[in-house]
Parts: structure tokens; sequence; C-alpha cells
């Protein structure tokens, strides 16, 4: 992800020196030469049946598929800006632009990115293109269609977000989590480094689990293929074309490609994307027990069978874990038969689950293995008690199509992260509102510059609204204050 420079804008007022017209002929003419060379060496070289074209080909072919499902995400938004001047120490605020990449996962228009391209924006533009720009001509006069998006969900923990443009018929990747990477095989990373859009680049995977930061539960896919800022939210495909990830992240000292790039896998994905689109976040299953990092000390300390691993360290009464016959200081093993050697490798497996399933554990307790089927459950999320205090009748903003509640103290005390402990707050949405760029959890503050502090106000506000009127909300969104506008229908 990169913020795009301020272009200089030229006046039309200037008069055109004969040096200009000089230069912009004698461009004109090495511009003309290079497409007709690029033309006849085309021609002139057909394409042969060695081992060496025939990659080429397949390469081409591959890009030409996969390119028209890779969109350049432009959002603009408010942050804060860096000063040339050393002396002022005082924090700025200006208006940013960020570009970051995404892929296509439905053909009605829904697109997986990376939760930091789409963080704090007020507007998000997606550009998608007809057609693979490659060739030269093409390159220069390129085709593509331009949406604004709205977010359906995002999940800060795990990087991802869930947009979506109004259109149908798209060209899609498949989120398949069957297809796990092979360390050393070719992919290919798309996406728009430093606003570059459609662009490929070629390495291989450098190791299928990287774990980039031992206390977060998120395995990356690592590879060398070259990953710039602009690439964020791009996908990662293997030699067959499919989606074995999308690039978030790089690690680097010159802030550009060094080698070392991250990709969250498909099988993070596939959990992902279908809680984003029908909860908006993502709930993260839970068995009742809290496992922590067997260090040397701790295994000295306790007398443990082994110095590394992760041990029970709470198992919490009537829970799943406590039920199916778990103990504090058991040492897992295993989880679904896979190694459960450290702490993001086990919430890792965990994470695979959604509840009502079940996960088969293996322990060691003392010098005895024992194997257990605990039940998974998922913990709640804090929007997803807002709508145990909503009324579907008394509750309804029919204009809206939202339930919205007005927050009191004793509400504002659980969301304590609130600026303004005033106004509506959106406990859920019906189908009525697709349209209405609001989410569960936001809270409405203003309706067309007037404040409103209840629901009383908020219909008040909406009565003078006629159908085709266009509507601005002041809202709270992730403890910023933003405007969302549209046309009421």
């Amino acid at each position: 992800m990169t913020v795009s420079p301020t272009m200089p804008t030229m006046n039309g007022s200037n008069p055109v020196s004969a040096s200009t017209c000089i230069s912009k002929t004698i461009s004109m003419f090495f511009l003309a030469l290079l497409l007709a060379g690029s033309c006849s060496a085309q021609s002139a070289q057909p394409r042969g049946s060695d081992p060496l074209h025939q990659l080429n080909e397949s390469i081409e072919t591959l890009v030409a598929r996969i390119s028209p499902s890779v969109v350049q995400i432009l959002v603009s938004g408010y942050g804060a800006v860096e000063q040339n001047d050393s002396s002022q120490t005082s924090l700025v605020i200006g208006r940013q632009r960020k570009i970051g990449s995404g892929v296509i996962v439905d053909a009605d228009g829904y697109i997986l990115t990376n939760a930091h391209v789409v963080n704090g924006a007020d507007r998000i533009e997606v550009l998608v293109p007809n057609v693979p720009t490659a060739t030269l001509s093409e390159s220069l006069n390129p085709r593509g269609q331009s949406f604004v998006a709205r977010v359906i969900g995002v999940s800060k923990e795990m990087d991802i977000a869930l947009i979506k443009v109004e259109s149908h018929g798209m060209p899609a990747i498949k989120i398949d989590a069957s297809i796990a990477p092979r360390q050393g095989e070719m992919v290919f990373a798309f996406g728009s480094p430093g606003g570059l859009r459609n662009s490929v680049t070629m390495g291989v995977v450098s190791a299928v689990a990287r774990q980039a930061d031992p206390s977060s539960a998120m395995v990356y896919i690592q590879t060398d293929a070259p990953i710039n800022p602009g690439n964020s939210g791009g996908p990662l495909v293997d030699a067959d074309g499919n989606l074995i990830g999308i690039n978030t992240f790089i690690l680097t000292e010159s802030g550009g490609n060094e080698g070392l790039g991250f990709a969250i896998p498909t099988r993070a994905l596939s959990f992902a994307y279908p809680e984003l689109l029908k909860f908006g976040h993502v709930h993260q299953p839970e068995i009742g027990a809290t496992v922590q990092t067997i260090t040397p000390d701790l295994a000295a300390g306790l007398h443990l069978s082994r110095d590394f691993g992760v041990i029970i360290s709470d198992v919490v009464p009537g829970g799943p874990a406590d039920a199916a016959g778990l103990k504090i200081q058991d040492i897992v093993l295993s989880i679904d038969g896979q190694p459960a050697g450290s702490l993001p490798l086990f919430a890792h497996n965990l994470y695979l689950h959604h509840a009502g399933e079940r996960s088969h554990l293996e322990v060691l307790r003392g010098s005895q293995r024992l194997e257990f089927d605990v039940a998974v459950s998922e913990r709640p999320h804090s929007v997803d008690k807002l709508a145990d205090f909503a009324d579907p009748q008394k509750n309804l903003v029919s204009q809206l199509g939202i339930l919205g509640i007005e927050l009191n103290l004793s509400l504002a005390k659980q969301l304590p992260d609130l600026r303004v402990p005033s106004g509506v707050i959106v406990a859920a949405k019906t189908t009525t509102a697709s349209q209405i760029p609001l989410e569960a959890g936001d809270v409405i503050h203003g309706v067309n510059g007037v404040t409103v502090t209840n629901l009383a106000e908020l219909r008040a506000a909406l009565q003078s609204v006629k159908s085709g009127d266009a509507i601005v909300l002041q809202i709270e969104r992730d403890q910023k204050l933003s405007y969302v506008a549209f046309q009421l229908s």
C-alpha cells in the first residue's frame, strides 16, 4: 500500500514554445518507431516448440486468465501527514490517497483485499480491467471500468476486508481451501505496485507457513516473488492459476522488495470470507480453554516432561474443554492430527473450525497420551450483543432499514471506545438496507447537519426527507467521525 503523490496541474493558457513542439514531435516519432518495432519483432520471430517457449506461452496464458480478476483500489480519506520541517512537532491531519489491490472472488462484485488498504476510507474506488494489458499498444490505451465500492466486512486481526461493487458477471477466482502451497513451487503475484496497475511478478514459495509474530495466530506464505507497496490485497496464484493467498506485507529496510513477501493463505481466506459476508466480522472459535507457550523456566518450575510446545493454563468451568475432560497443565501435542508445537500453530488450526464442529486434541498428561473430542463454540463479538437490546418493531428505522438503539450510560459503558456517548447505534440491518452504507456498530450522530441523540430525533429528521433526496449521516465508526452520503430510495 502506498500514498499516491499529488500530480502538478497544467495551465492551458500558457503559450507552447517551438522547442516544446519539437520535443513532442520527436517523442511521437520514437513512440511510433517503438510500436512498429514491437509489431515487426513479434511477426519476425515465430513461436518455437522448445521448452523455453512453451514455458513462456504458458505464463502468457496464465496472466491473461488471471488479470481480469485483479483490481486496483483507490482509497480516499484523512490521516496524519508527514511534515518536511523538522521544527514542527504538532500532528497535521490531511487528505490522503492510498493505493492497493484486490481480487474478485464472486461474480456479483465481491472483492477481497487487506483491511489496512481500506482502513479509514471515506471513499473507495475500484478500477476493473476489461482485458489484460499485455501488449504495448494496449498498455498505452488502457481500458477498464471504475466503480465505487462499499465495505461489507473487516477483520483487522487477520488483515482481511471484503468490499463490493454493484456489478454482475465479473470474472472471479475461486477460493479453494484444499489448495496447499508447496515450498519451491512457482508462484505469481498480481497487483498495483507503486500504483502501476495490472502488474505481475514471478517467484517461488520460500516457506509454506511462516510465523511473522510468535504471539499471533496468523501463519503466512513467504515468497520471493517481487512484492512492493501497492501490491497489498492482490492475489498470489500458482502455476495452475489457483488462488493460494493474498499479498499482505513485506519485510524490508529499503522500503521496496527485498525478496521477503508474505501472503495470507487460502485456508484462512476460506474461513474468513463467509464470516465477513454473513456478519461483517469474523467470529473467533474457542473451546473454553486458555493455552500458552511453554518456556524452559515454565517447564522447570512445573517439572514438565518437555520444555517446548503449548500448555493449557486455564479451563473454563462448564465450558466445552471442561466437559470433554481437559485439565490445567495438559500439554497439547496435536489438534485434528496437525502438530501443535507453537501457540500460532494451535490457534491457526483451531480457527479453521466453525461453531458446532468438534476438534480432536491429543494431549500429554504426565506420561500419558490422551485424546479428546472438544466442541467448538464462537467467542461473541461486541457488535453481536447489540441485537439483544433491539426490538424488531420498536427499534425499526424504516427509512434506513436498520434497528437502532439509543445510547444510554449503561450501554455506553459496554462500548468504552465511543468518542461521543450519545446518538443512535446501528444494532442490525434489514434486507432492505443493502444499498445504504451503514454497518452494525455505527453510531448515528446527525442527519443533514442536524444533531440527533435518540430515536425520536432520528425519525423526525428523516421524516422531512423525500424519496430521491440526498441524505448525509454523521456517524462514528472505529472511533472516527465521518459522513455517509446516499440518496433515499
